[in-house]
């Protein structure tokens, strides 16, 4: 048997213990408390379905994309070690560019205000 099967035979199992274990193991009969909608002790007042603003989503979305960014930016110090740097610091000041020109449309058209 080669090491690959030996190691996914060890994953599957582990994984499956693990499984039941977290099945089996907590408490199935839970107290008053756990069955509150609130484990803080208030009761909830008005609805629980309070829409959330759009802008929040846009920020969040903003977030994560310029935190994809940074991901993506993060071996551009390697990059000079590559037969062409050139084209290295081409793409990625293409990438910082469009990031850049996507995040002034953004600013122009007031996606970032939360005020209205």
């Amino acid at each position: 048997m080669n090491l690959i099967m030996i190691m996914m035979l060890i994953a599957s199992i582990l994984s499956v213990v693990l499984a039941l274990v977290a099945f089996w193991l907590p408490q199935m009969t839970p107290d008053y408390e756990k069955l509150s909608p609130y484990e803080c002790g208030f009761d909830p007042v008005g609805s629980a379905r309070l829409p959330f603003s759009l802008r929040f989503f846009l920020v969040a979305i903003l977030f994560l994309l310029f935190d994809l960014e940074i991901a993506l930016l993060l071996p551009l110090p390697w990059g000079d070690q590559l037969s062409s740097p050139l084209t290295t610091f081409t793409w990625a000041s293409l990438v910082l560019i469009l990031l850049t020109l996507g995040l002034v449309y953004e600013w122009i058209q007031g996606g970032l205000e939360w005020a209205e």
